[in-house]
């Protein structure tokens, strides 16, 4: 939820909060943006200007929390003489609209949704640098791998890929590859980001594709221009050769009859969350075990006296 505690929201005041940038009409909107509105309940009921800001505002203090026990964390390493051991990694799992486009939350492959940060701190190895190319988190696995000196195992089914070359300014990959099957969708919905471009596909949407260093609002789909239909068909027969988009379809469908039938069963009864269960004897190693979030959004719901 957009909110923090008031010591953080204290440290801003609405004049340092911008509005969202881009105002686009409903009815403009690519099919997938306007499902998304109808998801978070927003179609026909735009939010007022107030309200848009109070919610920007309370996640700018959220930012500032992060910043501030990260510096607590910092602060613990240098004072247990662990800070010049110690490889820091800094990522999300992803952005949020803020309500550019008339979009909250996530769930497409705009840029403010899909970018996350992503800093390596290690001073002793790497020399500071920004890297330009567009990598992902899965990418995170055989770093880690190969930062605590060790080696992906040859012919290991994995997607992502070492960043050591990045780190050590040599390069390296720049491409991501994304894939969403939920709130929203009526087919999957992939992506594929590759140097300044991005391409967003779907066997039921329109096309979309953008060059997002020439327009990083993502407002003119060039999938429609003559003049880049060459590299539209390049995007799509690359994509329908990855993904084979009927049988993804159908085992999204499927899984979603199971996650059904599972929630509809545990109405019965004592009602029990099953987001994440382990082991009882590894019960006390999950903070999420320790709560049980479907009383926690009751409680929020409906506020006891």
């Amino acid at each position: 939820p957009y909110t923090i505690p008031e010591e953080y929201w204290n440290r801003y005041s609405d004049d340092d909060i911008p509005l969202p940038r881009q105002v686009i009409d409903q009815a403009e909107q690519d099919p997938h943006s306007q499902r998304l509105l109808k998801v978070i309940d927003l179609w026909d009921k735009p939010l007022p200007e107030n309200k848009i800001r109070d919610a920007r505002r309370a996640y700018f203090g959220a930012c500032s929390y992060i910043d501030d026990n990260i510096g607590k964390l910092l602060k613990t390493l240098k004072d247990c003489k662990l800070a010049d051991d110690t490889i820091i990694v800094f990522s999300g799992d992803h952005g949020d609209m803020l309500g550019e486009r008339g979009l909250w939350y996530k769930m497409h492959w705009f840029e403010m949704a899909a970018r996350v940060p992503l800093l390596v701190h290690a001073p002793a190895r790497f020399a500071a640098h920004r890297v330009s190319q567009s990598v992902s988190t899965v990418d995170l696995l055989p770093t880690l791998v190969e930062l605590a000196g060790g080696q992906v195992e040859p012919g290991l089914a994995l997607d992502g890929r070492s960043l050591l070359p990045h780190l050590q300014g040599n390069g390296g990959h720049d491409e991501v590859l994304g894939e969403y099957m939920a709130e929203g969708t009526t087919s999957p919905l992939m992506m594929i980001r590759r140097g300044e471009w991005k391409f967003v596909y779907s066997e039921e949407d329109p096309l979309l594709l953008f060059n997002v260093a020439n327009d990083p609002q993502e407002r003119e789909n060039l999938a429609t221009s003559p003049d880049h239909r060459e590299q539209l068909e390049a995007f799509l027969a690359e994509a329908r050769s990855r993904w084979d988009m009927t049988a993804i379809h159908q085992a999204t469908l499927a899984s979603q009859r199971r996650r059904r039938l599972v929630a509809e069963a545990l109405t019965q009864g004592k009602l029990k969350s099953w987001d994440h269960q382990p082991m009882v004897d590894a019960s006390e190693q999950y903070m999420r075990n320790h709560i049980d979030l479907d009383d926690l959004e009751r409680r929020a719901r409906f506020p006891q006296p």
